[in-house]
């Protein structure tokens, strides 16, 4: 059976091996390892994040459901061996997200702004968890240069006058007036037009929802694209890669 490609050391054809002290190699240049571990070591950054935003192991890309957060623990608990790796995994998709992210924003001539503190993070919330999946939802509280190219990725986006109708038609039900609600009117039962709210009230937002969409949909598919010139070291893989001995991938 094929070994698969792009993921351990020193098995990148016509470039710099990966050795020890590289995270991975993007486009045949190192991604150096303290980048990930100065992620990991950054209070409320690698620990905190990885606690909230991803599953305890087998981290997955986007699609995952947020995980309900755990209660602080009395005393500090020695991290298991196979969960310490997976969080590094993890990590490493972050700071490759991060960067590759930058170099976008370098080709695109877009100018990303300085972090006001190295150490602090936005938070994340569990609604972008379960929407863009633990990796990316991380990687854009951590990364500037990923938020700037998702705002000009969802700039570019145009919304169609008719897809906006026919989101307005196809969910009546979260357009019901307050006084219909009160009344216990569905969209089920037939509401009367008089039931809903007008369209040139709700338009505005709609639109802004589906270019939001649009706009993640676009950065989905410029970082599966990004990725396919990036080789992992050993223990720095995809956590849901399956040939470590550690992959668990949820969904």
């Amino acid at each position: 059976m094929e070994r698969p490609r792009g993921l351990h050391e020193g098995d990148r054809p016509g470039g710099d091996p990966v050795t020890q002290e590289h995270a991975a190699l993007i486009d045949g240049e190192p991604l150096p390892t303290e980048r990930v571990n100065a992620f990991l070591e950054a209070p409320r950054r690698g620990a905190g994040l990885y606690r909230f935003a991803a599953p305890p192991r087998g981290a997955t890309s986007h699609h995952a459901p947020a995980p309900a957060p755990a209660p602080a623990p009395a005393r500090r608990q020695t991290e298991a061996p196979s969960a310490a790796r997976q969080r590094r995994r993890w990590a490493t998709q972050v700071v490759v997200t991060d960067e590759l992210a930058r170099r976008a924003c370098a080709d695109r001539g877009l100018k990303v702004p300085e972090e006001v503190s190295p150490v602090s993070v936005l938070a994340v919330a569990e609604t972008d968890v379960a929407d863009l999946g633990s990796i990316v939802a991380a990687a854009l509280a951590h990364s500037p240069a990923a938020r700037t190219l998702l705002a000009a990725l969802e700039a570019e986006q145009t919304v169609p006058e008719t897809a906006v109708r026919d989101y307005y038609a196809r969910n009546h039900d979260r357009f019901l007036t307050a006084e219909a609600l009160r009344r216990g009117v569905t969209p089920f039962d037939g509401a009367a037009p008089e039931d809903l709210l007008p369209y040139d009230e709700v338009r505005e937002g709609i639109t802004r929802e589906l270019r939001t969409a649009a706009g993640r949909k676009a950065f989905f598919g410029w970082l599966d694209q990004a990725r396919a010139g990036v080789t992992y070291g050993h223990g720095h893989e995809h956590p849901g890669d399956p040939s470590h001995p550690d992959h668990e991938h949820r969904h």
